[in-house]
């Protein structure tokens, strides 16, 4: 079985790749993939844009055979410098949210002109509308996203009060899709006990199992999500999770104890943040884990799926005919 070539190609406006993206590559197994990364620097439409000639001469020089860009702006510059190769794009939710030209590039992209189109949920397929678009959710690191049973170390490690239960909230407050203030409302419900809102977001990715394994449960309160990775992470360690119904969520807790969906309404996700803090007592009552296994979301399993994408490709009428 021949090794492909993937280069990816991304945005490290913030000094390197996301680790979503990062993580993904690097759950390629390397008896299958070579990977190779091109980071974009430059915001904005003309940012991107000003990096077609560096990605034209890095694929003339490194020659891969499949061109792998993450989020749509990346795409689009992908796409116009790739030269005839291959070209996969995965769109991760906030693609497809608005409606006007950003949401109508991705689907004209995505119908005409990427090869292959991966969006996280079905949701994100329709709002694509596109019929090629193929649903591969990220996928998580069980080995290191696991339960730990020392949660009072953890907590006096991050200076935590032993005292209190602690609800954790991973995103940038400023983001409007977060919905930062609807946690809040939920918060002020709770008042009067001992429960407090933990806010962490641009934090190394290496220190997310302890974080998630401190809390007594984790907050999610967006207004739209593709498959959200926190919520994932949360599962795999076994933390309850409570969450607005956007994205694939529903479909990610089924009928397990301890993962509670909720409407936009504070007093709905004060009543669900009180269970989930219950079911985070009683030992075993909570296994994300298993469910994550089930549904297929380890890392492994979506590397097999994004493999068996790029192998799909490689063999279709359209790039044999380019040999």
């Amino acid at each position: 079985m021949n090794t492909i070539k993937v280069l990816i190609v991304a945005s490290a406006n913030k000094g390197q790749l996301s680790p979503i993206v990062l993580s993904q590559a690097l759950s390629l197994p390397h008896q299958e993939i070579m990977v190779s990364y091109f980071g974009i620097h430059g915001k904005g439409i003309s940012g991107y844009l000003s990096n077609i000639r560096k990605i034209k001469k890095y694929i003339r020089d490194e020659d891969p055979d499949i061109i792998h860009a993450h989020y749509s702006f990346s795409g689009y510059v992908a796409q116009l410098a790739a030269g005839g190769k291959p070209v996969v794009v995965s769109l991760m939710g906030s693609d497809l949210v608005n409606n006007g030209i950003y949401r109508f590039l991705a689907s004209f992209f995505c119908r005409y002109l990427w090869d292959r189109t991966i969006v996280k949920s079905e949701w994100m397929a329709t709002r694509a509308g596109c019929r090629r678009a193929v649903v591969i959710p990220n996928g998580v690191d069980l080995n290191r996203f696991v339960p730990m049973n020392n949660r009072l170390a953890l907590k006096k490690k991050l200076g935590l009060s032993t005292d209190r239960k602690h609800i954790f909230f991973f995103a940038d407050p400023v983001r409007r899709s977060k919905n930062f203030e609807l946690a809040q409302k939920a918060m002020k419900q709770l008042s009067g006990e001992d429960i407090e809102l933990v806010v962490r977001h641009d934090i190394l990715h290496g220190n997310m199992p302890e974080l998630i394994n401190a809390a007594d449960a984790v907050l999610l309160t967006s207004r739209w999500e593709g498959s959200p990775n926190i919520v994932k992470e949360a599962m795999a360690c076994n933390c309850p999770v409570v969450a607005t119904d956007v994205g694939d969520i529903a479909w990610l807790f089924g009928k397990e104890t301890g993962y509670y969906l909720a409407g936009p309404d504070p007093e709905d996700l004060a009543h669900k943040i009180q269970g989930a803090i219950k079911s985070r007592v009683k030992p075993g009552s909570v296994n994300g884990r298993d469910r994550i296994i089930e549904l297929g979301l380890d890392a492994g399993s979506i590397a097999k799926r994004i493999i068996a994408e790029y192998r799909s490709l490689l063999v279709s009428d359209k790039y044999l005919k380019n040999q």
